[in-house]
């Protein structure tokens, strides 16, 4: 009997929920792989495997399932932790970039020294861009240009859950994108 890999136990528990947060909207539910710390830390794992070694200085992360991913990612990887967060949510002078999904417009901001503090002459940092999952790319993409606009270099993308049939991959031309699972 084989043995089922990461990605088909990782698969089995995400669960697909119609028409949320609107009509039309096929949402892939990840909150049981949270409830799942066997789980959870193999995930992390695979996440952090492709970038050990890349001279990751930073992981940002996007408001908020991406949080879930991504603290737990930068303890792992030994790295600082920035918040991608929306507007009105961080308490600092901010930087702002506005984008589009398949179903609305929104706006991320991050604090205008978060590549910064803490690591003064350290040089251009080197993020790891986090999320749950990447589908038409709106978010990625945003998050991508607030992190070059303070300064720093996107080694990779990282996701749980690739949404391959959304194609967000073309609004990210050009960067390393890594999924654990890809639908």
């Amino acid at each position: 009997m084989t043995t089922p890999t990461l990605t088909d136990r990782l698969s089995q528990v995400i669960r697909d929920v119609p028409d949320f947060p609107s009509a039309g909207i096929l949402f892939k539910d990840i909150t049981p792989v949270l409830a799942d710390p066997a789980l959870m830390r193999e995930t992390l794992s695979s996440m952090a495997e492709p970038v050990v070694g890349a001279g990751i200085t930073h992981v940002v992360a996007v408001e908020s399932r991406g949080f879930l991913f991504g603290m737990p990612l930068a303890l792992e990887l030994g790295v600082a932790f920035a918040p991608a967060r929306k507007p009105g949510k961080l308490p600092w002078h901010t930087v702002r970039e506005a984008y589009t999904l398949e179903y609305r417009s929104d706006v991320l901001e991050m604090h205008e020294d978060a590549l910064t503090l803490g690591m003064p002459g350290a040089g251009r940092p080197r993020v790891l861009v986090v999320d749950d999952v990447l589908a038409t790319g709106g978010t990625a993409a945003a998050t991508c240009r607030l992190v070059e606009r303070l300064g720093g270099e996107v080694v990779a993308v990282s996701v749980l859950v690739e949404l391959g049939f959304l194609d967000g991959r073309s609004r990210l031309p050009g960067r390393r994108v890594v999924p654990v699972v890809r639908y």
